[in-house]
């Protein structure tokens, strides 16, 4: 809780726990998105990143607070397939 210079009145903020920064998350989307293919890939991927962004929001946490931490658990998760397929990667 901070205090506000304005109104002298105490006012409540939520940190939220970084999405990308929740690891066993970003690593069972990553395993279970690699698992999956085309359509059944993609259902998979909007369901987890729209009950995500459902779940912040539900905790109040702002829009465009959401989308950003929603876009920044995606990028975590590309590069956790990318870490999944790097022997293959380098074995080429």
């Amino acid at each position: 809780m901070g205090v506000s210079a304005m109104t002298g009145q105490t006012v409540s903020t939520i940190a939220f726990f970084p999405l990308a920064s929740r690891r066993d998350l970003v690593r069972r989307s990553a395993v279970e998105l690699d698992k999956l293919n085309g359509h059944a890939a993609e259902q998979f991927w909007k369901a987890t990143c729209r009950g995500l962004g459902q779940e912040l929001l539900a905790l109040g946490c702002p829009d465009d607070e959401m989308r950003a931490e929603v876009m920044d658990f995606q990028a975590a998760v590309q590069i956790e397939l990318m870490w999944l397929h790097r022997d293959e990667a380098a074995q080429g």
